[in-house]
């Protein structure tokens, strides 16, 4: 017996989170050894984590039965160490990011309030800010996938709370201009949240302005460039004020103990960061330079490719059958049919996937 009468109203409007294709998946759907897939929709680390991160795990497993800090002090000092800010100023979370933005719509967000979100982008934004009873107000990117700070300003109500902005933006991989940034701090009553995911692969950060600015939030992951994406780790750097309010809403001990001690030796491993970024910055080259199709340039760990005048669902089947999996884009919203997202792959998985775009495009 179901009784959906006790759920929210809010919850049955909003989508369905659309995440990358497993291993498993494309395993079981198609036939193919998992041994032969290659995995490259979900912007994740080829290289795997660092060594160190994998000793600090398999350390820490013995104590599984102690709870963590609550406030994951340990992890938020070496964090002010990578960052340069202060630990008041650094707020680690769990799940991933998307722990944070949980936390700060369940802090932030009441019935009617209103999130500004330039599409498209990472799509999830727009479901804590609903779960929690408010509403996304969307404004297009411009053609080139930038963002113009004076139609989001212009979208601005006495009901916005939270402007989001990514960059690396997901999946366009650009950066967003300091001087955007600026003029939408500096003119918003609200809090900007901007989503640096993909930071370590880019030219541009905007960690040093938090201390700067009293409505400005940056997040990120370990997910991308530190490889850990199974353990679902994230920070926030948020300005003191809201970050002693955050706490109050955030859910305690939401780093676990493995994840914690994880994060901060990976944060040790310098060698294995920078081997990581420059794989990603040599793919991303050589993806932009030899895929037959349009690639935008990109300050991540992927590529965005544009197969029009094919579609973009059609594209993604062909490869699948062959044992890579990529991400279609329709599912991004304001995307359109015919974009594409791959992540950098090593050197070899880039070459197959160039050879396997190359048969796509003479089909």
């Amino acid at each position: 017996m179901s009784r959906p009468e006790l759920i929210k109203k809010e919850i049955f409007s909003i989508a369905e989170y659309v995440p990358g294709k497993s291993i498993e998946e494309i395993s079981e759907g198609y036939g193919l050894d998992p041994a032969t897939i290659i995995k490259l929709g979900s912007n994740e680390n080829p290289l795997g984590p660092s060594p160190a991160a994998v000793a600090a795990l398999i350390r820490e497993a013995p104590r599984a039965n102690l709870y963590p800090s609550a406030d994951a002090r340990e992890l938020r000092v070496a964090l002010s160490k990578y960052t340069g800010l202060p630990v008041s100023n650094i707020v680690a979370a769990g799940p991933g990011m998307d722990g944070l933005l949980d936390g700060l719509c369940r802090l932030l967000i009441e019935k009617g309030d209103e999130v500004i979100i330039p599409t498209p982008t990472f799509a999830y934004y727009e479901l804590p800010a609903r779960a929690c009873g408010g509403k996304a107000v969307f404004v297009a990117r411009e053609a080139d996938y930038s963002v113009d700070p004076e139609k989001v300003l212009a979208l601005e109500s006495e009901r916005t709370k939270l402007i989001f902005l990514c960059s690396p933006n997901n999946p366009s991989g650009n950066t967003l201009p300091e001087k955007d940034l600026r003029l939408i701090l500096e003119k918003t009553k609200a809090l900007v949240f901007v989503d640096e995911a993909y930071v370590e692969f880019s030219d541009r950060n905007f960690a040093s302005l938090v201390p700067e600015y009293d409505n400005l939030i940056v997040g990120r992951t370990f997910s991308k460039v530190f490889g850990l994406a199974g353990l679902r780790l994230g920070y926030g750097l948020m300005p003191e004020w809201l970050l002693r309010e955050y706490m109050r809403a955030a859910t305690p001990f939401n780093v676990s103990l493995p994840a914690l001690k994880a994060g901060i030796a990976a944060l040790s491993d310098k060698e294995h960061l920078q081997k990581s970024i420059e794989m990603a910055r040599e793919g991303r080259k050589v993806l932009g330079d030899t895929l037959p199709f349009k690639v935008y340039p990109s300050q991540a760990n992927f590529v965005l490719v544009d197969v029009f005048p094919l579609k973009s669902k059609a594209v993604v089947e062909a490869l699948l059958k062959k044992g890579i999996i990529v991400r279609s884009c329709d599912s991004f919203r304001d995307a359109g049919d015919s974009l594409i997202r791959v992540t950098v792959g090593t050197p070899e998985q880039n070459e197959k996937v160039i050879e396997a775009f190359g048969v796509v495009k003479r089909l």
